[in-house]
């Protein structure tokens, strides 16, 4: 595939602009009847199989996190996501977007990602409903002296 229809992928599938990669292990936690199912299927065609459910009991390459205001302690549950992802993964925190219902504050957001050890590096819309923030884990090499 040339680079120019890799950039037009990464612009029209949001799981490719995401980072996501074909072969990656994918958990998603939080799997509710209000997740964008076109978004699933999109991070699912571009790793070229299926997302792992919260009962995957080995190391995936990220997480996909739906998260809403009324599911508890945000930072308990990125600090939860990041026992299941390699050193150096991404965790995608997906929230409902302003004015629906389970609704995250930013600030919210950010604190919970810094308290849990993760840096954001970006935010997007992903859907109708649903904002994303890619929170990534320190990488390994940051621990090496």
């Amino acid at each position: 595939m040339s680079a120019t229809a890799d950039h037009a992928e990464e612009r029209t599938n949001p799981a490719a602009r995401l980072g996501f990669q074909p072969g990656q292990v994918v958990q998603e936690i939080g799997y509710d009847d209000d997740v964008d199912q076109e978004l699933r299927e999109a991070i699912e065609e571009v790793i070229e199989g299926d997302l792992m459910d919260e009962d995957y009991d080995d190391v995936a390459d990220a997480v996909v996190l739906w998260f809403r205001d009324d599911d508890g302690d945000l930072t308990d549950a990125l600090v939860d996501a990041t026992t299941y992802i390699e050193e150096g993964g991404a965790i995608l925190l997906l929230t409902p977007k302003t004015g629906r219902a389970g609704y995250v504050e930013p600030s919210d957001i950010s604190e919970a990602a810094t308290t849990a050890g993760l840096t954001a590096s970006k935010s997007v819309s992903v859907g109708k409903d649903w904002s994303g923030s890619r929170l990534a884990t320190p990488k390994a090499a940051k621990s090496k002296r």
